[in-house]
């Protein structure tokens, strides 16, 4: 069996990097890939500041936790919702996602994929 492993102060000393427009920041602090290579789950956190609103479509289930700030929220049912510190949402796979902040917001989340791969 492998060792647990430890990402001390991960919140605050993990700084994910650019992945799209100006202000969207995403990056995974750790995967399941070397130990369940066929059905890996990888975790990180999720940052967006205000400027351009992400639109996304997930390939992959993922769950997501706001954990600073806040995000709009909005699916393709028109839906929108602010997501606050301590809201938890699931995106099936398929489901497409338009995220906005009027300052910014920080999630982490699980996603069932390989590390590094959106």
């Amino acid at each position: 069996m492998p060792p647990m492993q430890y990402f001390e102060k991960a919140q605050s000393s993990f700084k994910p990097p650019l992945v799209a427009n100006e202000n969207a920041f995403l990056g995974d602090v750790a995967s399941s890939e070397s130990t369940s290579p066929g059905t890996p789950i990888s975790g990180g956190f999720y940052r967006l500041e205000k400027g351009t609103p992400l639109d996304y479509t997930y390939s992959y289930d993922e769950v997501k936790i706001i954990v600073e700030g806040h995000f709009y929220i909005k699916d393709e049912t028109e839906r929108e919702v602010k997501a606050e510190k301590g809201d938890v949402f699931l995106f099936p796979k398929g489901s497409r996602i338009i995220f906005r902040t009027e300052d910014y917001g920080l999630a982490f989340f699980v996603g069932q994929r390989k590390k590094d791969t959106l």
